[in-house]
């Protein structure tokens, strides 16, 4: 919807995906819905469902230049936890988060689902992302901005000064600690995609970790592109030869393992880490799984063992 230009052009859709609220990226209200009330909105035209109490979250500071979009989603989510955002809509606010790209607003926004919120929306746009979503679309993009007389059911500061890599280990989202406490913890496999990290800019991320490298002998290291025009992308742009000269394997596009897809699951005992979005028990398999950024995923596969892009 958002590469075809779709999103932006109504401010409200609704779709049987858990992680619909990735559209809040483009400030367009995505509803996740039951298989009986798509088919009813696709009969009428028309859907039911409560508009949600906002939560405003002001993220403070700048991250440091050893931290991507997934680490401040994934501390962000650490400070929230599981229950504060719960069925609410979620504005943020702050330098963080405003300048992030297209791709970096998908990773925040398409997480809203593991802070039990309903959709998230970041008001602030930077020139960079008008730019990106030009490329898209020829329809006007039009922030999406609280009146100045609205109420939020509350508030919530966030100070991600100098944060680095973050990790989140099994079985919560919200087990979130600096990658430094993880450093060592010796890994099968690592995967790479999803709609939480499967736009060509996370992949090229990854490719610059591994240039000049190799996936160390004895791990898999699994590249799933979120759509076909990735796909193209990272094929044009030669991310996908400089992936498989590492070693990873490259399959089709889609949602991989977190769809229990057979690229990107675990077997019994085997430990992996994933840009993936969830981590719960039997989500990704019958292993274990360790969520992270692409870059902190290419650097543990050419380890062997969960570590940072500085370790390499």
């Amino acid at each position: 919807l958002m590469e075809e230009g779709l999103a932006g052009a109504w401010p409200t859709v609704v779709g049987t995906d858990s992680h619909l609220n990735i559209l809040g990226a483009v400030n367009c209200f995505g509803q996740g819905m039951g298989d009986v009330d798509i088919t009813f909105a696709f009969r009428t035209g028309k859907t039911w469902f409560e508009v949600p109490e906002t939560l405003k979250v002001k993220v403070k500071g700048r991250i440091s230049s050893l931290a991507a979009a997934k680490d401040l989603t994934l501390y962000i989510l650490k400070k929230m936890g599981t229950k504060k955002a719960a069925l609410k809509a979620v504005e943020f606010y702050g330098e963080a988060v405003r300048e992030l790209s297209l791709a970096g607003r998908i990773t925040l926004c398409s997480m809203i689902t593991e802070m039990a919120g309903i959709i998230g929306f970041i008001p602030e746009i930077n020139e960079n992302l008008s730019r990106e979503i030009k490329t898209l679309t020829s329809k006007e993009f039009v922030p999406a901005e609280s009146d100045d007389d609205a109420g939020f059911a509350d508030s919530v500061e966030i100070d991600v000064a100098g944060l680095t890599a973050q990790v989140a280990a099994p079985y919560s989202p919200d087990n979130v600690c600096d990658v430094s406490r993880l450093k060592g913890t010796q890994i099968d496999s690592g995967f790479i995609g999803s709609c939480t990290n499967g736009r060509a800019e996370d992949f090229a991320s990854a490719a610059k970790i591994l240039s000049g490298r190799k996936v160390k002998q004895g791990v898999m290291l699994k590249v799933v592109p979120a759509t076909r025009r990735v796909y193209q992308e990272l094929l044009e742009q030669g991310i996908l030869e400089a992936l498989f000269s590492s070693g990873a394997i490259v399959s089709n596009p889609g949602c991989g393992g977190c769809a229990e897809g057979h690229i990107g699951l675990t077997g019994e005992g085997e430990v992996q880490i994933s840009t993936g979005n969830r981590n719960f028990a039997g989500k990704q398999g019958k292993g274990k799984t360790y969520l992270a950024s692409p870059e902190v995923v290419a650097a543990s596969c050419v380890l062997g063992q969960i570590g940072s892009p500085e370790d390499v």
